[in-house]
């Protein structure tokens, strides 16, 4: 499908929505994490943190992908390690590697578009060194769009879900792994549009809550509404049920946005989800319940820690990256020049909540780092 221009007009929609006003603040110099001196071409950074506090940053460059850490809560990161080669690594509009983090074990997923497999690598030893990689999906060429995401429980269940072409048109699949990564199961087929097909590329997104229930939410194409959807699994990931529209009003496109949005699932089982409809971002729960308006912007990212719900946006028009924590309205400017934000925090919703993005800077990239719940 061609991506096309969206339209410009926010549109009444906004207008039924809950306006967050207030003025927006600048925060504290970020972390610089690995700049384009050091890996030239450094691209889509996603970030994870283990329940010892450890942070691991992941993205690739060209056709490699590289992890780092910090262990001093942010403040410095190691010299990036290469985790492994992939022929024409699938980066950019949200597409690259994915991370997640319990304990000493880290595992990272990435999609090959000569390949169209997702791969899976696992660390024993907090991402000092790598397994090969494995296959998660089981049909060979099946996820050649390149979009995806990976989700840990609190007791290392992983899921990984990829927009799937196995039958000819996009459907969101998943597979589990209980072995942190070793070996990957029989494919889960999650979901169907009954146009035959989910929006095409905007990423899906994943969660597991402390019992255990998987949760996976894309965007959805119904009579030519691009809205998002979730349905979970309440059995480990191995079969989902029907899928709940998010919000309640619909975005009419004949484009993709190439923006999924995320979810969450705090202490309490509650989910909250985050994305773009049209110039603007909106989050709301699960079921139909009206969405709230947070903003301006596009590539929403959101996490439940310990003292709440942390959400971070870009609004396009400067360039700013704005984050809105637990019990604002306000939301305040992280930095300018970015892009491609994700927020991060350990399973059991301890220890520091980590914000990464890319950074431009005249002609050089940089990935950079700030701790946002001190």
């Amino acid at each position: 499908m061609p991506y096309l221009a969206l339209p410009p007009m926010l549109g009444v929609f906004a207008t039924l929505c809950l306006f967050v006003g207030g003025d927006i603040t600048n925060a504290a110099d970020p972390v610089v994490v690995v700049t384009e001196g050091a890996i030239p071409g450094i691209r889509q950074p996603q970030v994870a943190v283990g329940n010892t506090g450890t942070i691991v940053v992941t993205f690739g460059a060209g056709e490699t992908i590289y992890c780092c850490k910090s262990t001093d809560r942010g403040r410095t990161y190691t010299s990036p390690t290469k985790v492994g080669h992939v022929p024409k690594l699938a980066l950019g509009m949200r597409r690259g590697p994915r991370i997640v983090a319990i304990d000493d074990h880290v595992v990272i997923t990435a999609i090959s578009h000569e390949t169209g497999n997702v791969l899976a690598w696992s660390s024993l030893d907090g991402g000092e060194s790598w397994r090969d990689a494995v296959d998660v999906n089981d049909e060979s060429r099946s996820a050649r769009e390149g979009l995806h995401d990976l989700a840990i429980g609190r007791d290392g269940l992983l899921f990984c879900t990829w927009l799937d072409l196995r039958n000819g048109q996009t459907q969101v699949y998943g597979a589990r792994s209980k072995d942190l990564g070793k070996t990957w199961e029989k494919n889960a087929h999650v979901y169907t549009s009954p146009s035959g097909t989910v929006c095409e590329c905007c990423h899906p997104s994943v969660v597991i809550d402390q019992s255990n229930a998987v949760h996976v939410m894309w965007r959805n194409l119904i009579d030519g509404n691009r809205d998002m959807y979730v349905s979970t699994s309440e059995d480990d990931g191995q079969t989902f049920g029907s899928a709940e529209k998010l919000g309640l009003d619909s975005w009419q496109l004949n484009a993709c946005p190439m923006d999924g949005g995320d979810i969450a699932a705090n202490s309490n089982g509650d989910l909250l989800t985050v994305w773009r409809h049209d110039r603007s971002v909106y989050s709301a729960g699960v079921g139909l319940k009206r969405e709230k308006y947070l903003g301006r912007g596009e590539q929403p990212s959101i996490v439940a820690a310990s003292d709440g719900d942390f959400i971070s946006w870009v609004d396009r028009r400067g360039g700013e990256l704005l984050l809105l924590r637990p019990g604002s309205t306000n939301p305040v400017t992280i930095a300018t020049s970015a892009s491609d934000p994700v927020l991060a925090a350990s399973v059991t919703g301890g220890g520091p909540v980590v914000l990464v993005w890319e950074s431009k800077a005249g002609d050089v990239s940089s990935i950079r780092s700030e701790i946002v719940n001190e």
